[in-house]
């Protein structure tokens, strides 16, 4: 006959057994969350982002991942919006992952910041360079890239110094464009010039109709485009639709194949701002091993691959100072402690008051053959 201390026994022995499974289960994968435009407007851009993070991901996990777990990157469609990002992101962090990571969009970003303050989660490398993501310095938000300030202000300084003085300015109304805008009219002012125009339109429903007149009226030399994906492509069609032969510009968000292909014929010569190295110069040690990777897997070498792949590179590093078994707080502890990280040729740095990344910005054309050259 089983005593009542038996019994307890036996049960504590169970309970035992359930909490280490949980614990082993709990620790088998580090997960980490992605909420994106897999469709909509951005869709290209974010695919190869992406594919790129996925690149470096599977090498990690290849070699038995991050101190023994792999990571699992699970991703969910946004469509471009707001209010579904917020959604996704609410789902990730319920789910446990550790981080969230290479999210889209300025708006979108911002309306996923409270959610990592409440439940003290990390971003990692959200694909846009709005200046309020770097100050004030968010404790729980780390950026990889550049700020569109930088990108706009050079772009426009390059255009200044190859003699161009009438400069129009064709913006996304939404915080994105707000943010954005202001390097580009930094860069106007150090030129000592003002925009011959500057027109918005909606991010939801961008209707080019009534803007291209406006804009042609005044003969710009060049025209720079701050907005995303298929809405830019559009824009930039109706410029030369209206027989304009202005310079195209854009910045570094639309730096992908998917966006030249969108472009068409219209394509050759357009600018689009860079924030990282070139993708085909293997003189850079980042840019070798990307390049090797994407060979091996029979992926395509982007600006916007490249991107993906560093983000993923800095999201590790941190896992792996996280120690073995990685914690959120652990986790942006481990990242404010790389105050100089060499990615292979570029160098990140990241503290307690900084959280920016890298600082570099560069500028490329769509070339004849529809690649990017610099």
């Amino acid at each position: 006959m089983t005593t009542l201390r038996q019994q307890a026994s036996r049960l504590f022995a169970i309970a035992v057994t359930a909490t280490a499974a949980l614990a082993t289960t709990a620790h088998a994968d580090l997960t980490i969350g992605q909420t994106a435009g897999h469709t909509g407007q951005v869709a290209a851009s974010v695919g190869e982002a992406t594919k790129g993070a996925k690149l470096y991901f599977d090498i990690v996990n290849a070699g038995g991942g991050v101190n023994g777990q792999k990571i699992n990157l699970v991703s969910l469609d946004d469509k471009f919006d707001p209010k579904i990002a917020v959604t996704n992101a609410k789902q990730l962090i319920d789910q446990g992952v550790i981080s969230l990571f290479l999210n889209r969009g300025t708006p979108h970003t911002q309306a996923i910041m409270p959610l990592l303050t409440e439940h003290k989660v990390p971003l990692v490398g959200p694909s846009t360079g709005a200046m309020v993501l770097h100050k004030p310095v968010h404790p729980w938000l780390f950026n990889v890239r550049a700020t569109y300030q930088r990108e706009a202000e050079r772009a426009i300084e390059h255009l200044s110094l190859i003699g161009m003085e009438r400069i129009a300015i064709v913006q996304v109304d939404d915080s994105f464009g707000d943010d954005a805008v202001q390097g580009a009219m930094a860069g106007l002012t150090k030129t000592n010039k003002k925009p011959v125009a500057h027109e918005k339109y909606d991010r939801a429903k961008p209707d080019f109709g009534p803007i291209v007149p406006k804009l042609l009226e005044k003969q710009p030399q060049a025209v720079m485009f701050i907005g995303s994906g298929t809405a830019v492509v559009q824009g930039m069609k109706a410029v030369r639709a209206a027989g304009s032969n202005a310079q195209l510009v854009t910045l570094s968000n639309n730096a992908s194949m998917g966006f030249i292909k969108d472009l068409g014929d219209i394509g050759y010569g357009v600018i689009v701002s860079q924030v990282f190295p070139y993708e085909r110069s293997i003189a850079k040690p980042i840019i070798k091993e990307i390049s090797e990777a994407a060979q091996k897997a029979g992926v395509d070498v982007t600006p916007t691959v490249v991107e993906g792949y560093v983000s993923a590179k800095v999201l590790v590093e941190g896992l792996k100072r996280a120690g073995k078994q990685p914690t959120r707080d652990g986790l942006r502890k481990a990242l404010e402690g790389m105050s100089r990280y060499d990615l292979g040729g570029i160098e990140l740095g990241y503290s307690p008051t900084d959280h920016s990344g890298l600082d570099y910005v560069d500028l490329a054309i769509i070339d004849q053959n529809g690649k990017f050259r610099r």
